[in-house]
C-alpha cells in the first residue's frame, strides 16, 4: 500500500509539543500509538454485530506504526512469520509466497509488510478513536513527566503564578526550575488564605502540598498557602542563623482557616538556639521586626507568635500563651498532659484568644490540653476532684484497653496451638514432604550405624578364625 500522507504532519508534532510542553520524540511516539489504535478500531469495525470476534488482546502485538516526517505520512507494518501452511493471515505468510521475491526465505524468518488500509478505507469510527487516544496518550505522557519531575523536588516551596478560575479552585502556573516550562496546580479552596488576593497573572510562594498518581483531566500537582511547611520555609530563608543551624524552628501551630471570619489567620512558632548567647526569638524577629515582617508580608498580614521553646513543659506552655501573662501553670496531670493556667481576670480574654484560637493554638504547638482558669475564682479542691475522676475514667479506659488486648494475644494465641494441633493430626503436603525428607535422614542414618555394625562383627569374625 502507499504511503497515507498527512499534510502539515511536523507542524502538528511542534504544536502539540509546544502546546503540551513535551519533548517532539514523545509526541510522535504518542501519535504512533494512537494511528495503531485507530488502525485496530478499523478491523473491529468490519465484526461489528458478528457474535464472534476474532480479535484478542495481544492480537494486534505484531503491528506497529512507521511515521515518515520527511514526506510526512504513516504506514502500518505488519511483522509475519513465514510458514508453510497459513493458518492466520496477520501474524504468519506462506513460505510460497515469499519466495516470489526472496529465494533464501527459510519457515521460521520473519518479514514486515506494508499493509496500510487505504485513506478512504480509515472509516469516521477509526479516525475518531485515534484522536481520543492520542490525547490519552498525550496526558498520560504529561502525567508522567509532571510526576518524575516534581516528585523528589528538594525545596516543596515554588513560587506559583494564577491563571484562571475554576469552581473555588485557583489554578496557578508553577515550575521546578529556572528555564523549566510552566505546569498547573490546583490550589484548593481549604488552602487558600482569606487576606490572599487572587487576580489574574498574581504571583504568590505556595507549599507542593501531593503530586497526584491518580489519572486525571486536569492538574496532577495540589499546592497549599495554609499549610505550615510555607512558615517555616519562609522564616528559613530570613533568618541566617536557622540557615546556618544556630537556630531551630522546634514546633509550629497554624490556624490558616479559622472556623469564623471574625478571626484571622495566626500562626504561633516555638523556637530554640544551639548557643547560649544567641536569642532564638530575637534572631527570628529581627531588628526593628524587620525579619518576620517580611514573612507576614507574603502570608498578607496573618499574625505570627515566636516563642521559646522549653523542655520544661510549665515554662513551654507559659510561653505558648504569649502575649497573655500567667500566674501559674498547674500540671494537674501529667501523664495525660493535661494543664491547668491560672491568669488574671484582666489578661483572661487574651490567654483565651478570640473564639478560643489562642489557647486551641498553643494546646496544638506543645501537645497538652490547656484550660485557662481566672486565678480569683480558681477552687483548687473542686478542680482536683474533677480531675481526679477525668484521671480514673482514663485508666478504666486503658485497663480495657489492655484487657481487650491481652485476650486478642490468649485467643491468637489458642488459635495458633490448635492449628498446630491439627497440623499434626492432618498434616499438609508440604509438611508431608519435610517428614519424608526427615525420615528418609533417619533411615538414612540407621543404615550407616548398621552397616558400620556388620563390618564390625566381620572383623572380629575373621580374628577368631586365626587363633
Amino acid at each position: 500500500m502507499a504511503l497515507v500522507i498527512l499534510p502539515g504532519l511536523n507542524n502538528l508534532i511542534e504544536d502539540i509539543s509546544e502546546a503540551k510542553k513535551l519533548p517532539p520524540n514523545i509526541v510522535e511516539v504518542a501519535l504512533r500509538e494512537a494511528l495503531l489504535k485507530g488502525y485496530e478500531k478499523h478491523r473491529r469495525t468490519f465484526y461489528i454485530g458478528v457474535n464472534e470476534d476474532p480479535f484478542d488482546e495481544e492480537y494486534f502485538n505484531n503491528f506497529d506504526v512507521g511515521l515518515d516526517l520527511d514526506e510526512e505520512g504513516y504506514r502500518i507494518l505488519s511483522s509475519k512469520i513465514i510458514v508453510e501452511e497459513v493458518e492466520s493471515e496477520d501474524h504468519q505468510i506462506s513460505l510460497l509466497e515469499v519466495k516470489q521475491v526472496a529465494d533464501d526465505a527459510q519457515i521460521g524468518d520473519t518479514v514486515v509488510l506494508d499493509v496500510t488500509p487505504e485513506k478512504e478505507d480509515f472509516g469516521r469510527m477509526a479516525a475518531s478513536t485515534t484522536k481520543q487516544v492520542l490525547a490519552q496518550k498525550l496526558r498520560d505522557q504529561q502525567r508522567k513527566m509532571i510526576q518524575e519531575e516534581f516528585a523528589d523536588l528538594e525545596d516543596p516551596v515554588l513560587t506559583a503564578r494564577v491563571i484562571r478560575f475554576e469552581r473555588q479552585s485557583v489554578i496557578m502556573g508553577v515550575s521546578s526550575g529556572i528555564g523549566r516550562p510552566e505546569v498547573e496546580a490546583e490550589l484548593p479552596k481549604r488552602d487558600q488564605l482569606p487576606n490572599d488576593n487572587y487576580r489574574a497573572n498574581a504571583t504568590f510562594k505556595v507549599f507542593l502540598k501531593e503530586v497526584s498518581e491518580i489519572a486525571r483531566k486536569g492538574p496532577q500537582l495540589f499546592v497549599s498557602r495554609a499549610n505550615a511547611g510555607l512558615v517555616v520555609y519562609l522564616f528559613e530563608n530570613e533568618v541566617p542563623e536557622i540557615q546556618e543551624g544556630t537556630v531551630k524552628i522546634v514546633a509550629v501551630s497554624r490556624e490558616a482557616n479559622p472556623p469564623s471570619r471574625a478571626v484571622g489567620p495566626r500562626t504561633k512558632v516555638a523556637v530554640d538556639s544551639v548557643e547560649q548567647e544567641v536569642d532564638p526569638v530575637g534572631a527570628c524577629i529581627g531588628a526593628r521586626g524587620a525579619r518576620i515582617q517580611q514573612v507576614v508580608n507574603e502570608l498578607r498580614g496573618e499574625k505570627i507568635d515566636v516563642i521559646k521553646w522549653s523542655s520544661d513543659p510549665i515554662q513551654y506552655i507559659l510561653n505558648s500563651l504569649s502575649p497573655a501573662k500567667v500566674d501559674l501553670v498547674r500540671l494537674v496531670d501529667p501523664e495525660g498532659q493535661h494543664a491547668h493556667v491560672l491568669v488574671p481576670p484582666d489578661q483572661l480574654s487574651l490567654a483565651i484568644g478570640r473564639e478560643g484560637q489562642n489557647v486551641r493554638l498553643a494546646a496544638r504547638l506543645t501537645g497538652w490540653k490547656i484550660d485557662v482558669k481566672n486565678s480569683h475564682e480558681y477552687d483548687q479542691e473542686s478542680e482536683d476532684a474533677a480531675v481526679s475522676e477525668l484521671i480514673a475514667q482514663r485508666e478504666d479506659e486503658e485497663n480495657l484497653q489492655r484487657e481487650a488486648e491481652l485476650r486478642l494475644e490468649a485467643e491468637q494465641a489458642e488459635r495458633a496451638a490448635e492449628e498446630a494441633r491439627l497440623r499434626e493430626l492432618y498434616p499438609l503436603p508440604e509438611d508431608d514432604q519435610e517428614y519424608g525428607e526427615e525420615q528418609y535422614e533417619e533411615e538414612a542414618f540407621s543404615d550407616n550405624d548398621q552397616s558400620e555394625t556388620t563390618k564390625e562383627s566381620e572383623i572380629s569374625t575373621r580374628e577368631e578364625r586365626k587363633r
